[in-house]
Formats: structure tokens, C-alpha cells, sequence
């Protein structure tokens, strides 16, 4: 099983009413929420691990799980409100405003966190959930505790504007970074944390600090896979897109299912990646991104409707 572990909130998506006024229409969504539900509905075995509202959105979120199969063993209940994330559109390009102070899933210490037996072969994390404690601490230390048994995956999706402390969220990430197998981050995300430069040349810095693969997505271009002394790129498909909400999230769930389905989900695997699983799991992530970004909203695809 692949563990989840971080955001899980309500997106407010931009909708109209029977009149015509502006409105927002509540959706559940988060960054590893919806790799959640991708791995999910491609068939993938995934558990979820966050801290949840006993409140009707967090009662919402659960049922999103349970309907793509996610199991829900891990979840950590509270009378926290759910984090809201409130979202415009630009060109496609999807925007967030985050409402998430004293939430249920930014209030989990590591004294909530549950022990995780051997089924959990791997861990994802990332999100919003690694910006502001206690549970960006909690999810830390959740994953320098299990970093050394289990294959971990992490992707920061970073928000610029919900960053409070650069400093502290800068040495967060670094350290998180050197203890995972794989990380992935959008091409704007490795200029925010390394600056400018060539992607080849800053991805091979990341690998530098740790990680056995370094993935970086460039939206439309496709995706890039920097392993070793190799470099793999697998153009993305064109499709016409009704808005990116979701998408690099669902990229990360099709790496995860190629490597699962690859039966590649152990350190020691990760470690000796080739070419060609690198590029399978690339294509998996580019079709399965394709789909989502075809519909509105984090609408990920199911197995049956990914053309590989």
C-alpha cells in the first residue's frame, strides 16, 4: 500500500448561479488528497493519513475517499474546522487563497500519527500541509522516522502566498528532500527554491542532496526525469484544457502506479531505475494529467480511461 500523508480541504471553485451572480461551489480537493483519489480510481492500493474535521466537509472529504477505494484506517479526527482554500482562475491557471488556522489537518502533533505495519510499502507527502506547524513538524518527523524502511515520494506543490516563515520552510524541505527516494516539483517550484539556471543543472543539484530521482513537470511540455548521470523527457498530450486544478497531483499518482504495477515500489528498486521504467512512468503521469486537466476541477481519471 502507498501512504498519503498531508492536505486534505475544501476547494471553493469559481461557479455561477441560475442568475448569473459569481459564486463558489465546495469541492473536496487538497494536493495529496487528490493523489489520494488518483491512485485510487487507477486501481493503485492507497491509505490516507491526515488530520480530519469531524464537521460536515471533513464528513464530505471521507466520502471521496471511501468512493475511490482509498483506505481510511489512518485518519485523525478532531472538532478542528476543515481548511477551506478558496480558488480563481486566470487563463486556466488556478490561484488559491487558504483559510486554514487552527484546521484539523495543520493541528496533528506526532503523538496523533498512527504506526503503519508492513503493507505501507511507500509514503507520499507534500502540499500545503509541509508550510505551517505543528503539522508540517509532524509530518517531518513522520517521515525521517520511516524514511529509512519505506520507498518515500515527495512532492511540495508550493504555495508562495500561504508561506509565512521562508527561512524555516526553506530547511524543512531541504532536510525532507535528502530523506526521500523520489521528488518531484513543477519547474516554477525548483526556480522558487533553487533560483535561476537550467533545469538539468538545478535538478541535478536536488539529486546532489539526496533523492535517487528528481521529476520536474513543465506544464504543457511535458515532464523530465533526472536519475544518476540520465535524463528522460516524455512530452505531455495535447489536450484542450478546462483548468489545471489537480493536475500535478494526478501526474504523481500515475508515477506511483507504473511503479507499482512495475512491482518497483523498494528502495533498493529506486535506486537502480533505467531508462525505460523512467519513461513508462512519465507517460503514466503526462495521460493520466491530460484527462484531468480536460475537465474542470480535480476529476482524476480511472484505469480504463488512461490510453497507454
Amino acid at each position: 500500500m502507498i501512504l498519503c500523508c498531508g492536505d486534505a480541504l475544501i476547494d471553493m471553485l469559481p461557479a455561477t448561479d441560475a442568475t448569473g451572480t459569481p459564486t463558489f461551489t465546495p469541492t473536496p480537493g487538497g494536493a495529496v488528497y487528490n493523489t489520494a483519489i488518483a491512485l485510487g480510481r487507477m486501481g493503485t492500493e492507497v491509505g490516507f493519513c491526515s488530520g480530519f474535521s469531524t464537521d460536515m466537509f471533513g464528513a464530505a472529504l471521507c466520502q471521496g475517499l471511501k468512493a475511490a477505494n482509498v483506505d481510511c484506517r489512518h485518519l485523525i479526527f478532531s472538532d478542528h474546522p476543515t481548511t477551506l482554500a478558496f480558488v480563481t482562475l486566470r487563463d486556466g491557471q488556478a490561484r488559491y487563497t487558504f483559510y486554514d488556522e487552527n484546521t484539523a489537518g495543520r493541528m496533528i502533533t506526532p503523538q496523533d500519527m498512527p504506526q503503519i505495519g508492513p503493507e505501507t510499502r511507500a509514503l507520499f507527502l507534500g502540499g500545503i500541509s509541509l508550510a505551517a506547524d505543528p503539522g508540517a513538524g509532524t509530518y517531518a518527523a513522520f517521515l525521517a522516522n520511516k524514511a529509512a524502511s519505506r520507498v518515500v515520494m515527495l512532492d511540495p506543490n508550493i504555495r508562495p502566498s500561504f508561506i509565512r516563515d521562508t527561512a524555516s520552510y526553506r530547511a524543512r524541505l531541504s532536510a525532507m528532500m535528502a530523506q526521500s527516494d523520489i521528488v518531484k516539483l513543477s519547474d516554477e517550484d525548483l526556480h522558487w527554491l533553487q533560483g535561476p539556471g537550467s533545469l538539468a543543472d538545478l535538478a541535478r543539484t536536488l539529486l546532489s542532496m539526496g533523492p535517487k530521482l528528481v521529476l520536474i513537470t513543465e506544464g504543457a511540455k511535458g515532464a523530465h526525469g533526472y536519475f544518476g548521470a540520465h535524463h528522460v523527457f516524455e512530452p505531455a498530450q495535447k489536450v484542450v484544457v478546462a483548468d489545471t486544478v489537480g493536475a500535478g497531483d494526478t501526474f504523481n499518482a500515475g508515477v506511483l502506479t507504473a511503479l507499482a504495477c512495475a512491482n518497483r515500489l523498494e528502495k533498493s528498486a529506486i535506486a537502480a531505475l533505467d531508462a525505460p521504467l523512467v519513461a513508462q512512468m512519465l507517460r503514466l503521469g503526462n495521460a493520466a494529467a491530460a484527462i484531468t486537466v480536460s475537465r474542470v476541477g480535480a476529476n482524476p481519471p480511472f484505469a480504463h480511461e488512461i490510453p497507454l
